[in-house]
C-alpha cells in the first residue's frame, strides 16, 4: 500500500527537497530502498546483455482503468501479452497537475516535471501575451509539406535532455533514436534533442520529418510515401470488432452533432469524392491513424535497421498512437467507440510484436507501454450517475474576475490574459497603481473560489514560496508550474468538471485520478520480472529505469526512481 500523505507546512529548503525527491513523496517506503536480493549464478551474464531495441509506446489519452476493464477481451499477442509477460503497474500516474499531451509525452523519457523541463502545456503565453505552441520553431519547416507558423518542427522549447540523448552520448551517436506519431508533439518530445521525429501530416496523410532533423528524407521514407498507404481506407468503414454483446456495458450512444456522428459504421470519405485533407482528417478519429503509425514504425525498423545496429549499440523506437485521444475527446472513454478503438489498437500492436519477433526476436527487445494522460467522462455521463459535472465556460468566468478586481481596486484590466488553468495578471498595471501584488492575487483567488465548480486556486506568491505543496493536489500543481513561463494563478476545477465552451465531448487536464492514472507495462524477458505491481509509480520513473538497464546516465532533470521491483 502507498505511504499515506501527511500535509505539512514547507520552508523553501523543504520544498526543494520535496520537488527533487519527485516520486519519493508518494512512493511506498517499504521496499523502495531495500537492498537488492542476492543474484543466482548466471544472472550476471543475463544482465550483461543489453536490449538490441527499446520500444517505447505511448497510447495518447488511454486511462489505466480501460486497460483493466477490457483486458479479458484483448487478443493473445498485444496488450494481453504485455500484461501477462511483463510487469504491470496498476497504480501508475502522470504526476503533475496539468495532464495534457505535450507534458505527458515529455515526462516519459525526460523523467522530469514541467517546472524543470519547460513544456507547461500544449500551448502557453509568452511575456508579450502571444500564444506559443509547445514544439513550434519558425526556423524549420516540414520536408515536402506546407508548414504553418505554429506547426511543430523542433524540440527547441524543451529545456532538458532525454534518455535517448543520453544513450546517443554514451555510444558516440551510434545508437539510433527514432520516433513516430500522429501528432508532431507526440513524436518530437519523445525524440528529445538528438533523436529523429516523424509525424502524420493532416493535409496529405503522409509521415514527414522537419528540417531540424535533416534536409531530405531517406530513401525508405520516400518509398513508404510513394505507396500511399493512407489512401487504402477510402470508402471503407470502421466497424465494431467484437460481437454486439461485448459492448453491453458501454454508455448509450451520445447525442450526435454535425461534426461527430455517433454510430457505427464510420465511413472514410470526403466531399470531393477522392482522398484529400477532409478525408485524412477523418482517419485521425479512428483506428486508421494508429495502423498507419505502426506501419511506418515497421518501415523504420527495416529502413534504419533498428535493433540490428552494426555497432551492437541499443536503438530506441518511440511510437505514439494518437487516435485514442481523438476518439475519447469526441465520444468519451465510456463510449462504445472508445471501447472498440482500444480493441482495434490491441490487435494491431499484436501484429507489430509478431513483426519484431520475426525481425529481431522479442527476447532482444524491451517494450514499455504507457499513456500521456487519462480522460474525464463526458459531463452528461457523469450527471447520469448523479455527479455534479459541468463544462465551465472560460469567457464569463474571466470577465467576472476582471470586473470583480476592478470593483475591488478601482482599476480595470488587471487580468492580462488567460489560458486556463492559468491566468496571467497585469503586474505592470498593478505596480503602477501602487497595489500589492499578493493582495490582487488573493482577491482574485477568493473571487474564483466563490464561483461554481472551482475547487482550488493557487497564486504566484504561494507557488514561489512553496506553500502550495502541502497537499497532494498542491504538489501536483506545483510541479506543473514554471516560474518563468507559467501564469500567476493556477485554477483547478472541481472533480469531473473542466474548462470548455463546447456542448459535446470531453477532455482531460486536471490533477484528478481519472486524468493522471495511466497504464505502465514493461516487458523484456531478460530484464523484467513479470507480475502485477500495485505500488505507487510515476511515469517519470521510466527514464531512470531504462537508464539503469542500458547502463547509461539518467537524463539531467530526471526525478523518478528505478523500478527495482520489476527487475530480474
Amino acid at each position: 500500500m502507498p505511504t499515506a500523505f501527511r500535509p505539512r507546512r514547507l520552508t523553501m529548503s523543504t520544498l526543494s527537497i520535496l520537488l527533487l525527491a519527485g516520486a519519493a513523496s508518494f512512493a511506498p517506503l517499504a521496499g523502495a530502498a531495500a537492498p537488492a536480493a542476492a543474484k543466482p549464478a548466471g544472472a550476471a551474464t543475463a544482465a550483461a546483455a543489453k536490449p538490441k531495441l527499446v520500444v517505447v509506446m505511448v497510447i495518447d489519452g488511454l486511462p489505466s482503468e480501460q486497460v483493466q476493464r477490457y483486458r479479458d477481451q484483448f487478443g493473445p499477442g498485444g496488450l494481453r501479452r504485455l500484461l501477462e509477460q511483463g510487469a504491470s503497474f496498476s497504480n501508475a500516474h502522470q504526476a503533475h497537475g496539468v495532464t495534457v499531451t505535450a507534458i505527458g509525452h515529455t515526462a516519459v523519457l525526460s523523467g522530469a516535471y514541467p517546472y524543470r523541463h519547460g513544456i507547461i502545456g500544449n500551448n502557453w503565453l509568452d511575456a508579450d501575451g502571444n500564444s506559443v505552441y509547445c514544439t513550434e520553431d519558425k526556423r524549420f519547416t516540414y520536408i515536402g509539406e506546407e508548414t504553418d507558423a505554429h506547426d511543430g518542427t523542433s524540440p527547441a522549447n524543451l529545456r532538458v535532455d532525454t534518455l535517448g540523448d543520453q544513450l546517443r552520448y554514451a555510444t558516440g551517436n551510434r545508437s539510433k533514436v527514432l520516433t513516430v506519431s500522429g501528432k508532431d508533439r507526440g513524436a518530437i518530445l519523445l525524440a528529445g534533442k538528438t533523436g529523429t521525429a516523424y509525424m502524420f501530416m493532416d493535409k496529405t496523410g503522409d509521415f514527414a520529418s522537419s528540417t531540424y532533423y535533416m534536409q531530405q528524407h531517406p530513401a525508405w521514407v520516400e518509398r513508404f510515401q510513394a505507396g500511399k498507404p493512407q489512401d487504402r481506407y477510402y470508402a471503407k468503414s470502421w466497424k465494431p470488432l467484437l460481437a454486439e454483446a461485448a459492448y453491453a456495458d458501454d454508455a448509450p450512444y451520445p447525442e450526435a452533432t454535425t461534426k461527430s456522428p455517433n454510430r457505427f459504421p464510420f465511413t472514410f470519405y470526403s466531399e470531393s469524392g477522392k482522398p484529400d485533407a477532409d478525408y485524412y482528417g477523418r482517419l485521425k478519429t479512428s483506428p486508421a491513424v494508429d495502423e498507419l503509425t505502426l506501419d511506418f514504425a515497421q518501415a523504420a525498423v527495416e529502413g534504419e535497421q533498428l535493433g540490428s545496429n552494426p555497432s551492437g549499440a541499443t536503438d530506441i523506437l518511440g511510437i505514439s498512437l494518437s487516435g485514442h485521444d481523438y476518439v475519447n475527446h469526441a465520444y468519451g472513454p465510456e463510449s462504445r467507440m472508445s471501447h472498440d478503438h482500444l480493441q482495434q489498437i490491441d490487435r494491431r500492436i499484436a501484429t507489430f510484436f509478431d513483426f519484431l519477433d520475426r525481425r529481431i526476436g522479442m527476447d532482444n527487445v524491451l517494450v514499455v507501454l504507457t499513456a500521456d494522460h487519462g480522460f474525464s467522462n463526458t459531463p452528461e455521463f457523469s450527471q447520469s450517475r448523479h455527479i455534479d459535472a459541468q463544462r465551465i465556460d472560460p469567457k464569463p468566468l474571466l470577465e467576472g474576475l476582471d470586473k470583480a478586481l476592478a470593483t475591488r481596486f478601482g482599476a480595470a484590466g488587471l487580468v492580462r490574459k488567460s489560458m486556463l488553468p492559468e491566468v496571467y495578471l497585469d503586474y505592470a498595471a498593478i505596480d503602477k497603481r501602487g497595489l500589492a501584488r499578493a493582495d490582487v492575487e488573493n482577491a482574485a483567488a477568493r473571487h474564483l473560489l466563490a464561483q461554481p465548480h472551482i475547487a482550488q486556486v493557487f497564486t504566484r506568491t504561494q507557488l514561489e514560496q512553496g506553500v502550495a505543496a502541502t497537499s497532494r493536489l498542491g504538489l501536483l500543481m506545483q510541479r506543473a508550474w514554471n516560474r518563468q513561463m507559467s501564469g500567476d494563478l493556477m485554477v483547478v476545477p472541481s472533480a469531473y468538471s473542466f474548462f470548455g465552451s463546447g456542448t459535446s465531448g470531453t477532455t482531460h487536464g486536471t490533477p484528478y485520478n481519472y486524468d493522471s492514472s495511466v497504464p505502465l507495462l514493461i516487458m523484456g524477458k531478460r530484464w523484467i520480472r513479470p507480475g502485477d505491481v500495485g505500488q505507487y509509480t510515476e511515469v517519470v520513473d521510466i527514464a531512470p529505469t531504462l537508464a539503469h538497464i542500458l547502463r547509461v546516465r539518467a537524463p539531467a532533470a530526471a526525478e523518478g526512481r528505478v523500478l527495482v521491483e520489476a527487475l530480474r
